[in-house]
């Protein structure tokens, strides 16, 4: 099983797997509101949030679809209804011109930025741009050309599985894999918007992991810091959440977006879970060194008399942890004390006559 990838981003080479810190990603997509001075302060805004990557989406509405409002292409019984896929992307894109611009500004920020192509002319664009891996979204995850057409550019993949059945996630698996791909990341992903958390299933994570011998982790797209959180608990080694500056913007993905205070209590969740996780281990730490004191052990609870006999009137397992071991209990009681004991003292053999 491969338990990590390497990524080649603005930061060096880093490990995303066992053992590494969890990658996390800001998803901009829409929330640019068309604007590039938005955008780049969504980009700022992530980097002061702890984000580890921003991603953008590389698409037009005429690489998605094409304009038509017949039923077939009409969205209903989602946040989107009424509009028709066509409408939906033209309001959604980010324009191709900008992401040049915001990949230089988030690498100056410390972040990697990368993409989701949706078609090939996008993965063209992209590797000029020198994105450091691709991204797969959901919906393209049974686009059995364009994921050719990803792997063939030798980078690291990162592919939500959202709607995916087990049959197709190893289809596109064995399709990347035999197409040039060898550093992959699957992310369980609830394709709801937003979705609730009963539908998250995290326990899915360790088992992508498990079938598919490579990294896994969670594209999210319920409300709150829990579910990610959770996830990381299950060995999440990526988070992927919307990010946007406000959900009170109109933008067509902000209603179920995180703002830059709830991602940043997010990435110290998902850290403090991270150092809580810790490994297995049965020493005793520092700390709890420091509480050994309050254990339980045998003391004299009455005043005893040499040739006294002890018993549980003056001999009883209690804090703190000076004395015998109360594994002695049945070995002290009924013998006789080999000298005066004052109340408060922990019993030691030196104690016990015959």
């Amino acid at each position: 099983m491969t338990t990590s990838i390497s990524l080649d981003g603005v930061r060096g080479k880093r490990a995303i797997g066992t053992g590494a810190p969890c990658y996390v990603i800001a998803e901009m997509s829409a929330n640019h509101g068309g604007s590039i001075e938005q955008a780049e302060a969504v980009v700022r805004a992530a980097a002061q949030a702890g984000a580890d990557a921003v991603k953008l989406q590389t698409y037009t509405p005429d690489t998605l679809t094409i304009p038509c409002d017949n039923e077939f292409f009409r969205i209903q019984g989602t946040l989107w209804a009424g509009k028709t896929l066509y409408e939906l992307y033209r309001e959604a894109f980010t324009p191709w011109e900008w992401q040049p611009r915001l990949k230089a500004l988030a690498n100056d920020l410390g972040l990697d930025c990368f993409s989701t192509p949706f078609d090939p002319t996008a993965v063209d664009f992209l590797e000029e741009m020198g994105v450091p891996c691709h991204k797969i979204a959901s919906f393209e995850n049974v686009d059995i050309p364009l994921l050719q057409k990803i792997a063939a550019t030798g980078k690291p993949v990162v592919m939500s599985t959202g709607m995916a059945s087990l049959a197709e996630i190893d289809e596109a698996v064995q399709t990347l894999r035999s197409a040039g791909c060898s550093d992959m990341v699957l992310l369980k992903c609830t394709s709801a918007y937003p979705a609730p958390a009963e539908e998250a299933n995290l326990r899915t994570i360790p088992h992508l992991a498990a079938t598919f011998g490579c990294p896994a982790g969670l594209s999210d797209h319920t409300m709150g810091t829990a579910v990610p959180i959770a996830a990381v608990s299950l060995g999440a080694c990526v988070v992927e959440k919307h990010f946007t500056l406000s959900r009170a913007a109109s933008g067509p993905d902000s209603a179920f977006s995180m703002e830059p205070d709830e991602f940043r209590a997010m990435v110290e969740g998902i850290r403090t879970a991270e150092a809580a996780l810790g490994s297995i281990c049965f020493e005793l730490t520092e700390k709890q060194r420091n509480s050994l004191a309050f254990r339980r052990s045998l003391f004299v609870v009455a005043d005893v008399k040499a040739g006294d006999t002890f018993g549980p009137h003056n001999v009883r397992s209690i804090r703190p942890g000076h004395g015998l071991h109360t594994r002695h209990l049945p070995d002290v009681l009924g013998r006789t004390a080999a000298h005066d004991i004052a109340r408060g003292t922990p019993l030691t053999w030196n104690h016990i006559g015959a």
